[in-house]
């Protein structure tokens, strides 16, 4: 994509009481009808909107009355201080920067994805003779077949698992294959043709990965008749063990297809989207079908403003939601879109191929679209009470620790280490709409003069990193970021330090609670610590006590998390990981030839230059940076 940046200047800022139609007229007066993307930004330089046009020049001068927009673009307009301006080829191109944009900056008048993640993928490699059975997540970079998207991780480890008993494919790494000493434990459990153990044939393990390919795609029938001819003729052979082994396959493959719901017949690959909304709340559910068969649905919660329609709504969702992925070849939608059109010609730039989006009437589409959109309203309801419960809980925490007003973000902090060692910090968050997960954080501990162990000063590392960062990223407050509450686990000794630290940092303000173990560290007896101020208890039975308990659970939860998985790294991680240059190639023959990274760290430089691979150069750069070290 090619981008210019607009040129021209206004020259002198125009006056901040000036309005702002005024403000927009004079930028639109400097525009032509290029295509692009605009952005308009209040009084301190932030983002109030992104938008795309097909003409820039009459885009923007749209802006430049108030009568006849709704109120929030009124007040938007009221508010706009400046605007940029970025010009594209296309309007294509311009819709996919606007959604970039809109993800990256969230403005306050756009309709924003919230929770954009990618999803996961089987996948199953073309590059060895014995291929593997894995999940994938992120860019498709490895050369294989790749299948899905799935709705969740776990959906991708039933499905790997039960495939394993249907097709008996690998999930042993390749070290365990070439050494080929003896097979696996998922051999012996009838999940694996052992590959690793010289079991099966190459020829014979290709045949159960096209079985496994053809299920995949949608081909279960001829999948199921051919296990079902199989046992036939293994039984009249009176080989009754191998019977018995493809009867319990087909009973897994009968299993997953039951398992996967709704399983349509005339559609291959599709995603089908259906909307339901109630006011300025809105639920996007998403199924994905591949192969005529169901891979897991999953719902969405755009943020979106009362004049939004569902035009615009699906219109938006659709731009952010396929900004980083795959779009199928064909969408079916509950509701109309906006700028059709535009969408389709971006999704089939995205594809390569041609997209197609269907608004069924009647029919088999019809009828998963409906079920889409039953399943989104019934999310929306259970989403909408648990809200109401969750703002109840923080109007009930506010009196409980007579705080000021009302939280709208508590963070809550703890750490995690094995006597000292891989030492974590982290910080959870806790808002109206529940647990934030895409505001959690985790602090590995820095500072080497703290005692191991020393839970007091690791969490006054944290504190530390924590609030210096936000002091130089939002020291004006102004993006939601600061909590209205901290809470640490801890007890008297824990809250003094960290207020002390918090007063050195100037912001002591912010109130801070310490949850501790009560008598015999029972829960359920939890008390309470306020810097200067006497420990408090709750009662048993208190609906904010247990809120506090979930909260102060999630946060050891998460940290024991990230703890393990610092522990696990630091237990596969080589030496030669920090070595600039020693790819995975470079790095497996030199393990080939040492044995170990030890071994190749103790080599002398004549012992690396024969290695395959490394070169004069290169054996000099590994030489030098283990006697570094040393």
């Amino acid at each position: 994509m090619r981008i210019a940046w607009l040129k021209r200047k206004l020259g002198q800022r125009e006056p901040l009481g000036k309005q702002g139609q005024e403000i927009i007229r004079n930028f639109a007066n400097k525009l032509d009808n290029s295509p692009g993307v605009y952005r308009m930004l209040d009084s301190q330089a932030r983002v109030l909107y992104v938008g795309k046009a097909r003409s820039l020049k009459a885009r923007v001068f749209n802006y430049t009355r108030i009568s006849g927009q709704s109120s929030r673009i009124a007040r938007m307009i009221s508010e706009t201080a400046d605007l940029m301006v970025l010009t594209t080829e296309t309007e294509t191109e311009a819709l996919l920067l606007e959604q970039n944009l809109i993800k990256q900056l969230k403005p306050k008048y756009n309709v924003l994805l919230r929770d954009d993640k990618s999803f996961p993928y089987i996948f199953i490699s073309n590059e060895h003779d014995f291929p593997r059975i894995e999940k994938h997540r992120g860019a498709k970079i490895k050369k294989g077949s790749y299948y899905g998207p799935f709705a969740s991780a776990g959906a991708v480890n039933r499905t790997i698992n039960t495939l394993q008993k249907i097709f008996l494919l690998r999930s042993c790494s390749d070290r365990e294959v070439e050494a080929g000493n003896r097979p696996c434990l998922n051999y012996h459990m009838k999940r694996c043709a052992g590959p690793c153990g010289g079991k099966v044939t190459k020829e014979d393990y290709a045949e159960l990965v096209n079985s496994a390919d053809n299920f995949l795609k949608g081909r279960s029938t001829e999948i199921q008749e051919m296990l079902a001819a199989k046992m036939e003729k293994a039984s009249a052979e009176m080989e009754f063990e191998k019977a018995a082994s493809l009867r319990d396959r087909i009973r897994a493959l009968t299993q997953i297809q039951s398992s996967q719901g709704i399983n349509p017949k005339g559609i291959r690959e599709a995603d089908v989207i259906g909307l339901h909304r109630e006011g300025a709340h809105v639920c996007i559910q998403v199924f994905f079908i591949r192969g005529y068969q169901n891979w897991g649905n999953q719902d969405f919660y755009p943020r979106i403003n009362l004049d939004n329609s569902d035009k615009e709504v699906l219109e938006a969702f659709i731009g952010q939601f396929y900004s980083n992925k795959e779009p199928p070849r064909q969408i079916i939608l509950s509701h109309q879109v906006q700028n059709d059109d535009l969408i389709i010609n971006f999704l089939t730039k995205k594809l390569g191929k041609k997209v197609d989006i269907i608004i069924p009437r009647r029919g088999e589409k019809f009828d998963i679209v409906s079920s889409a959109i039953r399943n989104a309203r019934e999310s929306l309801g259970r989403k909408l009470e648990q809200a109401a419960t969750q703002k109840k809980l923080l109007k009930s925490l506010a009196v409980s620790f007579d705080l000021k007003c009302t939280p709208s973000r508590v963070e809550i902090y703890d750490n995690s280490h094995i006597q000292g060692t891989d030492a974590v910090g982290a910080m959870v968050v806790a808002g109206p709409e529940g647990m934030e997960k895409n505001e959690y954080r985790k602090f590995n501990i820095k500072n080497d003069k703290i005692v191991p162990g020393d839970d007091v000063g690791m969490m006054k590392e944290v504190i530390t990193r924590r609030f210096k960062r936000l002091i130089v990223e939002d020291p004006d407050r102004r993006f939601g970021k600061w909590p209205d509450l901290i809470l640490i686990d801890g007890g008297a000794g824990q809250i003094a330090a960290v207020s002390e630290i918090m007063e050195s940092m100037g912001v002591a303000e912010i109130p801070l609670v310490g949850v501790a173990k009560g008598t015999d560290r029972d829960k359920g007896k939890e008390e309470f610590y306020r810097h200067r101020m006497p420990k408090f208890a709750l009662k048993r039975n208190d609906p904010v006590l247990y809120f506090i308990q979930r909260m102060r659970d999630e946060a050891h939860r998460f940290a024991i998390g990230t703890h393990r998985a610092k522990r696990t790294k630091k237990i596969v991680s080589s030496p030669l990981d920090g070595i600039s240059g020693i790819g995975s190639k470079r790095k497996k023959a030199l393990l080939s030839h040492f044995g170990s990274g030890k071994a190749v760290k103790r080599a002398s430089l004549a012992d690396l230059k024969v290695v395959d691979g490394i070169s004069k150069s290169m054996a000099e750069k590994i030489f030098g940076y283990f006697n570094e070290k040393t």
